[in-house]
């Protein structure tokens, strides 16, 4: 019997995915179609043996969350629940702290993944990894390669190359360590909760010991990157399972258009009805294209590559989009233009205005490069990057709105480029 664990954050978390977090907590934001979880709890209910997915966070419960948590069961007929850390713990304090609603029915193992990443989910790959390997270990972490320089914003991983052990590990080192970088998904056996213990153990003693406890933090705060894989690298206790399939961070507003792009031509594979195709009648789809059956579009647009267009959305003659998330009740009137951008729910784009962003893609021509999670500001000045609108934004007709981010409800009434209107 298998369980799977999802680490979905907080609100004080994704505060770089703003201002599309004001709205929807970052986890179920759409990211090709549908919510960027649903695309994990997928994958887990596909393994053999999976009893239950849990979702682990310090975000209220809220409506949206019950009603997301209601649709998954049913759609995929398995127990998926949501526990809610007193306070952020840490990648392993929250799930040490909840480790009986974990262990309870006696899971051989679980899996553990970050939300805000996407992956193909090699799951099946790395159980079938984990039942090659010798019974000493605890652990197999999933592993990318990335190019040198971009390493050095992950957590990198030696490892012996005949064994596929983790001989050492570095999170975010500031001089190169190794091109194996870590991708936020693992597989543990209940073993894993003792050396979190030994951890907590030691946290509670120097707590006791300190004068000044009060500027210390929490025990409970256990991060599974610096406390735990570095302790137990090179101790036999951790396999690393390299994979060849995509995989990307979903930091940024930008990063989430990059997600939906290697979703998107996932679904060949996985979900060829949620493309879009040309029919008779029908807008012209270039490219992969998501289309809710709700929106309403007319013939003469011109869709993709790399779209999606939300619940009831309305596109109006001659609107062109690419590269870009329209989000659900959004209107583009006649002959408007959107560019690499993501517009907001509920917005208006006025006849012929033109949104554009700049795509922050990985190179192109090289295979290991990864997105680069761009600072806002670069040079004294907002860095170049997609355009996103806020819920409510309503653009007039006839204006350029280029590499600038809107805040939720505003009016806008003249051109803006590379600025934060708020």
């Amino acid at each position: 019997m298998l369980k799977a664990v999802i680490l979905i954050g907080g609100p004080q978390k994704g505060t770089r995915f703003r201002p599309l977090s004001f709205e929807v907590a970052k986890p179920l934001f759409p990211v090709a179609g549908v919510p960027m979880l649903q695309h994990h709890i997928e994958a887990c209910a596909k393994v053999p043996g999976m009893k239950e997915i849990i979702l682990l966070g310090f975000y209220q419960p809220n409506e949206e969350l019950n009603r997301f948590l209601m649709t998954m069961q049913q759609e995929f007929k398995i127990s998926v629940r949501y526990l809610q850390e007193f306070a952020a713990l840490g990648t392993a304090g929250g799930i040490y702290h909840f480790r009986d609603q974990i262990l309870s029915g006696g899971p051989s193992a679980f899996f553990l993944m970050n939300a805000d990443v996407c992956s193909e989910f090699p799951l099946l790959d790395m159980l079938r990894f984990h039942g090659n390997q010798s019974d000493a270990h605890c652990g197999v972490l999933l592993g990318t390669t990335a190019n040198r320089t971009q390493s050095l914003n992950y957590g990198c991983i030696v490892v012996n190359q005949q064994t596929n052990e983790a001989l050492h590990y570095v999170e975010k080192p500031s001089t190169f360590v190794s091109d194996i970088i870590n991708c936020g998904i693992y597989l543990f056996t209940p073993e894993i909760f003792v050396h979190i213990g030994a951890v907590f153990q030691r946290n509670q003693q120097e707590r006791l010991q300190d004068e000044q406890p009060l500027g210390r933090q929490r025990a409970e705060v256990i991060h599974l990157e610096q406390d735990i894989f570095t302790a137990l690298a090179g101790q036999q206790q951790l396999c690393v399972y390299k994979t060849q399939h995509f995989w990307s961070q979903i930091k940024s507003a930008g990063s989430a258009i990059y997600a939906s792009r290697l979703y998107l031509s996932q679904y060949h594979h996985t979900h060829p009805e949620r493309l879009a195709v040309n029919q008779e009648g029908g807008p012209k789809i270039i490219g992969n294209v998501y289309i809710h059956p709700t929106a309403n579009i007319d013939p003469t647009a011109v869709l993709g590559p790399n779209v999606s267009i939300g619940k009831g959305v309305c596109l109006g003659a001659g609107v062109r989009v690419r590269e870009s998330i329209i989000l659900h009740g959004a209107t583009l009137q006649d002959h408007s233009c959107v560019l690499n951008s993501i517009v907001g729910w509920e917005s208006t784009v006025g006849k012929w205005a033109r949104v554009e962003g700049t795509p922050s893609d990985p190179n192109p021509n090289d295979p290991y490069a990864k997105m680069d999670s761009e600072t806002l500001f670069r040079d004294g000045g907002l860095t170049p990057s997609i355009t996103i609108l806020g819920c409510n934004v309503n653009i007039p007709s006839e204006v350029i709105i280029r590499n600038s981010i809107v805040l939720p409800h505003k009016d806008l009434n003249r051109s803006f480029k590379n600025q934060i209107i708020l």
